[in-house]
């Protein structure tokens, strides 16, 4: 194979149907759609912090890999924390920004980042794509490298190649035994966890009604004008930042119209009181940014967890992400999963210091998985099964 390296500054610059015809795996938030949408919205770009530099592995004119990099001057947005990195870097004397990212942005969900073409020589292509990385980092001057959830494969792939991995975990749910309905799922579980359950959704549903579920393309404009409202609000409540600028919501349902999924609340007179945006994928099921109008107590849990649960038991799909955050999904049936993400420094120093910090680190993660897996709602002979 005789490839070429190109670097492009906009995935528009990209065919949709060649970019999204490398492998992704079951997460969307690499999808051109996607991306092309927190472009359109300048949630990256411009002065978002986010630059973003699509590297594409080319056999003549044939796009056989890619990698979305994105040149960042902060921290934020990313979920893989190393505010404390860029802290030591800072107290002795180094420059941290600005450092190179490979990820989804704004999206804490595990997924391909060595997009690479499913007949192709994935060694060769992975060597060619991560050797362009270091090519970008050296160009744009940047401290450092940053996979991020990345998938186990790619990340013990990169470490091979001189990258540093690094543990953490979400809580996710997952089907491994064939469960077809809600009673099936339930059935599994401990008896008081199982009513706590019932009469969480009892309560809820008996100030609204059922979750609807409408598909992004036919979203009306009330509606996306809704979730980004909920969004900011949310936003808001709990502190945090609005990185998806106003518009995204409504780019994202037009540019991934089937994948885009809205959960929909409304009271049992009609009124739309709450709903979140979901992204499907016919291996995986993806939950985001949930926001309400009115307090109904447990409605969140419902929305956010229960209807996708339901959603996911009724197509098949074995995997749900519901976010990054949240000890409370583990009695709800989500269960500590790892999560994976591989980083190299330049600075020698610095380098040696994060790969101890790592080691150490994982140690730990691994022991509050067991500690928090243990802890988990199944039967134990669901979860001797599991």
């Amino acid at each position: 194979m005789h490839s070429t390296i190109r670097a492009h500054g906009r995935i528009t610059e990209i065919a949709a149907d060649a970019w999204d015809s490398l492998d992704h795996g079951p997460s969307p938030f690499l999808r051109h759609g996607f991306l092309a949408a927190l472009e359109a919205s300048r949630s990256i770009g411009g002065r978002s912090g986010w630059t973003p530099v699509y590297l594409g592995a080319y056999d003549g004119d044939r796009l056989v890999g890619a990698v979305a990099a994105f040149v960042k001057q902060h921290s934020y947005g990313e979920y893989i924390f190393d505010f404390g990195w860029a802290n030591a870097a800072s107290r002795a004397g180094v420059d941290y920004y600005p450092k190179l990212v490979v990820a989804a942005p704004m999206t804490p969900a595990t997924g391909a980042r060595l997009l690479i073409a499913r007949d192709a020589d994935r060694a060769h292509v992975t060597k060619m794509l991560v050797a362009g990385v270091r090519a970008l980092a050296d160009e744009a001057e940047c401290s450092s490298i940053h996979w991020l959830f990345t998938t186990a494969e790619e990340q013990a792939a990169l470490a091979q190649l001189g990258f540093t991995p690094r543990a953490s975990f979400q809580y996710h749910w997952r089907n491994p035994h064939g469960w077809k309905t809600w009673d099936d799922f339930t059935a599994a579980l401990k008896s008081r966890k199982r009513k706590q359950l019932r009469k969480e959704r009892e309560r809820v549903h008996a100030a609204c009604d059922p979750v609807a579920w409408i598909r992004g393309g036919d979203a009306p404009v009330d509606l996306l004008d809704d979730l980004d409202r909920w969004y900011r609000s949310t936003v808001d409540a709990h502190g945090g930042s609005d990185y998806l600028r106003p518009g995204f919501f409504h780019e994202v349902a037009k540019r991934l119209p089937d994948e885009t999924q809205i959960a929909e609340v409304r009271t049992k007179s009609g009124a739309r009181i709450a709903g979140a945006i979901f992204f499907e994928t016919p291996h995986g099921l993806y939950g985001r940014y949930w926001g309400a109008d009115q307090h109904v107590e447990l409605l969140h849990f419902e929305t956010a967890y229960y209807a996708g649960i339901d959603r996911c038991l009724a197509r098949g799909t074995t995997l749900f992400e519901a976010g990054a955050q949240g000890e409370h999904k583990l009695l709800r049936g989500f269960l500590p999963s790892p999560t994976y993400s591989a980083h190299w420094m330049r600075h020698p120093g610095l380098a040696a210091a994060i790969d101890d910090f790592c080691r150490r680190e994982a140690h730990a993660i691994a022991r509050e998985i067991n500690e928090m897996a243990a802890a988990g709602p199944f039967r134990s002979e669901v979860d001797d099964e599991r």
